[in-house]
């Protein structure tokens, strides 16, 4: 298909393999969703600066091209752009994929919403949400200000919000990673095998529920606020000082660690996960993979 300007609502079938996505928007609304068959845009709502749209050697390319010597350091917004958001810089775009399509999507200002994809999937937004629903492989999320929601996640997931709430349910991952410097976390794992869990926050709370017989070394921990635990092998301690809980679970062989500044932690049992007879799985290291910086 070569480049193509689009300035007007549209759809394309694209007969072209796509092995890799990258979308750039100043202001709107991408939803993408991995499904067999070729690769479709259909582009809904557009602002008058249009969009520019690229595919060639597998990548495909949805973008709002900025004027020449603009400037956005590390996907933040200055100030003094801000009116770009506001005159032209406007999208909303459904984009479907083979579920096998590595995924990078960037908005400065709006909502993200991916689905269906199985390989690797990078989702980065300043101010906005992100929605992430049946995700597997290597999954990355992070926005400035907003929420992030995930339901249904498998493979490892990593999550970090400066200012919004973080919230995990339904999902299989064997390994999180969440951060949030200002928002609640809260984490619901049907993966009774997860084998590395690291949830943190600087002020808001953190519930976490693992199946009753998930196998987990835990250690949780809050500076200021209550720590508590459904499992007796986790007794926790609030006596003066800092609060915390630790112990065994099962055979221990994966880790779970929640610590919170000024907030409560709370640990909740879930009712026991099919398939505990398998093996953990051993594919990354516990104390190398995925951390979130």
């Amino acid at each position: 298909m070569g480049t193509r300007h689009i300035d007007s609502p549209t759809q394309l079938t694209l007969d072209e393999k796509v092995t890799q996505l990258d979308v750039w928007l100043v202001h709107g609304k991408v939803h993408v969703v991995g499904t067999d068959g070729p690769a479709r845009i259909e582009v809904r709502r557009i602002g008058h600066k249009g969009l520019t749209v690229t595919q060639a050697n597998g990548s495909l390319s949805v973008r709002h091209d900025l004027p020449n010597g603009t400037w956005v350091p590390g996907g933040i917004w200055p100030l003094g752009l801000w009116w770009l958001g506001r005159r032209g810089w406007l999208a909303e775009v459904i984009i479907a994929v083979p579920p096998a399509t590595a995924t990078s999507l960037t908005v400065i200002n709006g909502d993200v919403v991916a689905s269906g994809l199985r390989h690797r999937t990078t989702v980065d937004v300043t101010s906005g949400s992100i929605a992430m629903m049946g995700l597997g492989g290597q999954i990355r999320a992070k926005t400035v200000s907003g929420s992030i929601e995930a339901v249904g996640i498998a493979g490892e997931l990593t999550m970090q919000t400066v200012s919004g709430e973080i919230s995990l349910a339904g999902s299989s991952a064997d390994q999180v990673y969440a951060r949030t410097i200002s928002g609640a976390i809260t984490c619901d794992l049907d993966n009774p095998r997860a084998f590395v869990v690291h949830l943190d926050t600087v002020s808001g709370s953190i519930t976490v529920r693992v199946p009753e017989n998930a196998n987990l070394s835990v250690d949780l921990g809050a500076a200021s606020g209550s720590v508590t635990s459904a499992f007796p092998q986790v007794p926790s301690t609030n006596a003066t000082g800092r609060r915390s809980a630790s112990g065994q679970i099962g055979a221990g062989t994966g880790r779970l660690r929640a610590s919170a500044v000024s907030g409560t932690v709370s640990l909740l049992a879930g009712p026991a996960s099919e398939g505990d007879d398998q093996p953990p799985q051993e594919s990354v290291s516990p104390t190398t993979g995925g951390s979130v910086t």
